[in-house]
């Protein structure tokens, strides 16, 4: 005698489910079954929401952050922002944190990913020439090299500050050191080697 299984329906949708970051097969599971029991309605609801976003979310023509319909997004829109001052992260995803702080009133720039020779992301790959052509635009500008403090990350901060170097324009990265409410003994030795590059004089 077989083991009963659910009907390969069942198991498609939770195999599409799996694609999901951050969902496993439970996860997937029990999704599935709570669309087909008894909440299709939500489940449509829900495609048609996600439809709708692939079609009319699109990155924004200047900055690369999510805008809609190819039209500048509500940062490059903004005209209280200092518009001498570009940001540039990693990906789109990495804006939210740092609007988030409350800290900046700046301008982005997203650059698509960062360098990864082992990888097969080479500048070329990334949203670089865009970032060159705006900095040229906005003399005497301050481009925030926001990457990670990875390996790859400091290799596309310094790929850039090599490039942006000979312009008109300031370069800095954001301090790096110990987060507030730790200790030092849970901090690694990279964390403590920034955060003691990067005191300040009290």
């Amino acid at each position: 005698m077989n083991n009963l299984d659910y009907p390969i329906p069942v198991l498609e949708l939770v195999t599409a489910l799996k694609q999901l970051p951050g969902i496993g097969t439970r996860g997937a599971e029990r999704m599935a079954l709570w669309m087909l029991q008894g909440h299709m309605g939500e489940a449509e609801a829900i495609a048609r929401t996600i439809g709708q976003a692939a079609e009319h979310v699109t990155p924004c023509p200047v900055c690369g952050f999510f805008s809609t319909e190819g039209e500048p997004c509500a940062a490059c829109r903004d005209e209280e922002r200092d518009s001498r001052l570009i940001c540039v992260v990693e990906q789109a995803t990495d804006v939210i944190p740092i609007e988030r702080s409350s800290a900046y009133r700046g301008l982005y720039h997203c650059l698509g990913g960062k360098l990864s020779p082992l990888d097969d992301v080479e500048p070329e790959d990334l949203n670089i020439q865009s970032l060159v052509e705006r900095v040229s635009r906005q003399p005497d500008c301050e481009v925030i090299l926001a990457t990670g403090s990875d390996v790859e990350g400091e290799a596309t901060a310094t790929y850039l500050h090599h490039l942006l170097k000979e312009m008109d324009c300031r370069i800095s990265r954001p301090a790096q050191g110990l987060p507030a409410g730790s200790g030092l003994s849970h901090a690694d030795t990279l964390t403590l080697m920034k955060a003691l590059e990067g005191r300040t004089r009290l």
